[in-house]
């Protein structure tokens, strides 16, 4: 069996020291808040801001910071290596797209769109995830979920405390696992209907309370496929900021080989061959079906598969 590097996957790179021993040492914090050699990231809700120019660059001074007003939303979000502090701050501008910034030489560019069209460093990118992720999770739990109360940022943005009842609350990450299904030297793709045109990829799912990746793999495909599976084996994981996500990627055995498609969750699922696949994934398939761009880790299952075959699986 082969994995994947992990710089290699979208998101999945990420150079800062996150130094959660630190998050609650107000006056280590500020220090590294005014130095002159910190930088933030800005996020118009989701969106984040960059500065036009040469390079897609996301890092403001904090001087820069200033034209956007107050933030909503402050988290830190760990060290460079030089030991300068890197925080994401979250606005709402409430600016239609076609306005303009404040300030000049500034864009919005979707974190999606930056990573498909490889706009920023992988670095950059991962980082960027790790901000649009946690402002979201601000933005959506600003009330304690125990007693309904508004709630407070604690923990330099890593957690939101309830004054009235005295509960804590940590950020969500929502496990799914996405998995490519084998039998010899064919495998099973899908289409969902809000996909591009032609584009097949993996199947995948959320994981469920009291059950394991192993078992939620051999679930999902056979609530979409009508398929049993029989070995499952790991292959790599992707941090998937839509809005908080980890994906799990996995091969599955196929132990037998009527598909019957729920048409709730899929438009389409078939068997591709190595052969397709590979021209899927060089844009030369003859029908002009497309799987996903290489940011994405269903985009690495089916490159191992292509390449591995069968091998993949282990015994």
């Amino acid at each position: 069996m082969i994995t994947a590097l992990p710089a290699s996957i979208g998101f999945n790179l990420n150079p800062l020291e996150r130094r959660s021993d630190k998050r609650d040492d107000h006056a280590y914090l500020e220090h590294l808040r005014s130095d002159p050699a910190a930088r933030f990231l800005v996020f118009d809700g989701d969106v984040p801001l960059l500065k036009r120019g040469s390079e897609h660059d996301p890092w403001f001074a904090s001087s820069e910071t200033a034209a956007f007003g107050q933030p909503l939303h402050s988290v830190f979000l760990g060290e460079d290596a030089d030991g300068s502090g890197r925080f994401a701050l979250g606005f709402a501008l409430d600016l239609a797209p076609e306005a303009p910034l404040p300030g000049t030489g500034h864009e919005r560019i979707d974190v999606r769109s930056l990573a498909q069209q490889g706009l920023v460093a992988a670095g950059t990118l991962g980082i960027l995830a790790e901000a649009k992720s946690m402002l979201d999770w601000h933005r959506r739990h600003a009330f304690c979920a125990n007693c309904g109360s508004a709630s407070r940022v604690a923990m330099a943005g890593w957690q939101r405390a309830c004054d009235v009842c005295g509960a804590r609350h940590f950020p969500r990450v929502d496990p799914v696992v996405i998995m490519l299904v084998i039998d010899g030297e064919r495998c099973l793709l899908g289409r969902q209907r809000h996909f591009a045109p032609g584009m097949y990829s993996a199947l995948a799912g959320f994981v469920e309370p009291g059950e394991t990746a192993e078992d939620a793999v051999r679930r999902e495909v056979m609530e979409e496929a009508r398929l049993k599976c029989e070995q499952v084996v790991y292959f790599a994981s992707q941090p998937w900021p839509f809005p908080s996500s980890l994906m799990i990627g996995c091969f599955a055995q196929a132990s037998d080989t009527d598909i019957v498609v729920d048409t709730e969750e899929l438009e389409d699922a078939r068997w591709f061959t190595r052969q397709e696949v590979a021209a899927m994934l060089a844009g030369t398939h003859a029908h002009g079906l497309s799987a996903p761009k290489p940011f994405a880790i269903a985009h690495h299952l089916l490159r191992a598969y292509v390449e591995q075959g069968g091998s993949v699986l282990p015994g």
